[in-house]
């Protein structure tokens, strides 16, 4: 088998042994796996020439970009059948841009930072809001997990930035669904199977992407809020008085900011005061006449629940807050371990999902840390939570970790909500899915995986 690899990709772009071992383990440390290899096709016909093997000797494949998942998904199991890591960012050729079409095709490999550079050459955006990662992460993986980001608000998430695919199915198949329509109504979807599916049912080579017009105007405006039912209550405000200028609005705690003034250099309160709630929000317009008179004059108007805010219309200057926002997980890998939750409900509910988990968890856990904080625009929370003493926190996580997933994804399900918003499941969720999913559901699910992998070769032990 590894001779045969080799042959098709080169000795230099097969890794075995502990050169291997760094893409058999996720970005958090938390799951590690073995594989027979780490191998690195350059272009799609080798993709399909190693899958094609690998089915033939029941070898397993995981699928792998930046190796960015926070949930599991983009390495090998620890046990089980024999494994390959088949990394796919030598896949990285950005194919096409049409700028009056407004898309733009590209390999599975491009780091998200070169597609914004690409688009910004083009006079156009590319709008996946995941600047804190974007020089690691891959476009693959972000469309094989259906990324969110801060922009969801406005332009959706991974999957609706999408035309078309490239993909490569179990058998070694490829299928060439590389299309640059906004209207084809021939059938099923099929690119929805794939998207959000994490390597389960394909692997997704190459992509057609919608491009937007840049923005030629901003206002940033950094609030303090009295509490989340405030947040919720001002992005209603904004969007009715500001509409579909508002392109990104995030709620942070005040333990989130402790945690970053403590880990990240140069970052300061925003404020003289100290406040125990703060959003961040942008409006963004292809228009260059000013925004902040809007913004200002909307937030003026919201009433009390607002305690104070600045605002800029220079994009450099509101880096300052966005800082304070990108940073958090940073600053929480540095605290230590937490037990992490990236959690959505309704929007007009994400006040109660933070006051019932926040009361259920205190009453249960007394001095829990809680670090809640996020995409308030669309619904989408992380949840975190921690003892204050990182040196408890291995123990406790060991003990509770369930206990405390029960609590929380208990009141998720109360305001109908989703355990997992934006990660994915991977291995992290795949056992805990179970209980959230109508049986008709996973049996669907269940249904389309045996359709398109009956040998369970692709990405096994994760979603399903």
């Amino acid at each position: 088998m590894i001779a045969a690899l080799q042959a098709l990709v080169g000795a230099e772009h097969l890794l075995t042994g502990e050169r291997a071992a760094p893409y058999c383990t996720d970005w958090r440390g938390r799951y590690s796996g073995a594989a027979l290899a780490a191998v690195f096709p350059a272009d799609v016909q080798q993709v399909s020439a190693i899958v094609r093997l690998c089915a033939e000797n029941s070898i397993a494949i995981v699928p792998q970009g930046g190796n960015t998942s926070l949930c599991g998904a983009s390495v090998p199991l620890a046990d089980g059948v024999p494994q390959l890591v088949l990394n796919l960012s030598r896949l990285n050729h950005i194919r096409e841009v049409d700028a009056t079409n407004y898309t733009m095709t590209v390999e599975a490999g491009c780091k998200l930072a070169a597609l914004y550079e690409a688009a910004g050459d083009a006079d156009r955006l590319f709008p996946l809001g995941l600047t804190a990662i974007a020089p690691h992460c891959e476009i693959g993986g972000n469309l094989s997990t259906n990324a969110g980001g801060i922009g969801v608000l406005r332009y959706g998430s991974a999957r609706d930035l999408v035309l078309g695919l490239e993909v490569v199915l179990p058998d070694g198949r490829i299928w060439h669904g590389l299309r640059r329509l906004r209207k084809d109504n021939t059938g099923y979807d099929l690119k929805q199977l794939f998207l959000g599916a994490e390597g389960t049912l394909g692997i997704i080579t190459a992509a057609v992407l919608k491009l937007f017009p840049r923005p030629r105007a901003s206002a940033t405006a950094c609030v303090a809020v009295r509490d989340p039912a405030a947040a919720v209550a001002l992005l209603a405000h904004l969007r009715a008085t500001c509409g579909d200028k508002i392109s990104a609005f995030e709620l942070i705690s005040r333990t989130c900011l402790d945690l970053v003034f403590k880990h990240i250099d140069d970052a300061r309160e925003p404020f003289a005061a100290r406040h125990d709630w703060l959003v961040i929000t942008k409006l963004a317009d292809v228009l260059p006449a000013p925004l902040d008179g809007a913004l200002r004059e909307a937030l003026l108007d919201f009433g009390e629940g607002v305690i104070e805010f600045e605002m800029t219309t220079d994009e450099a200057d509101a880096e300052r807050w966005w800082r304070l926002r990108k940073n958090i997980a940073e600053a929480q890998k540095c605290e230590g371990l937490s037990v992490k939750h990236d959690v959505s409900v309704p929007v007009s509910r994400v006040a109660d999902f933070i006051r019932d988990a926040s009361a259920a968890l205190h009453a249960t856990y007394p001095g829990l840390r809680i670090v809640a904080f996020g995409h308030l625009g669309d619904g989408n929370i992380h949840y975190n939570l921690s003892l204050f003493d990182a040196a408890q926190n291995p123990a406790f996580i060991a003990a509770q970790e369930q206990a405390v997933n029960h609590i929380v994804y208990a009141v998720v399900d109360q305001l109908d909500g989703s355990i997992s918003a934006e990660h994915g499941l991977g291995q992290l969720k795949r056992e805990e899915i179970t209980r959230h999913k109508s049986a008709l559901e996973l049996e669907l699910m269940r249904s389309l995986k045996q359709t398109l992998d009956p040998a369970n070769l692709m990405n096994p032990g994760k979603v399903v």
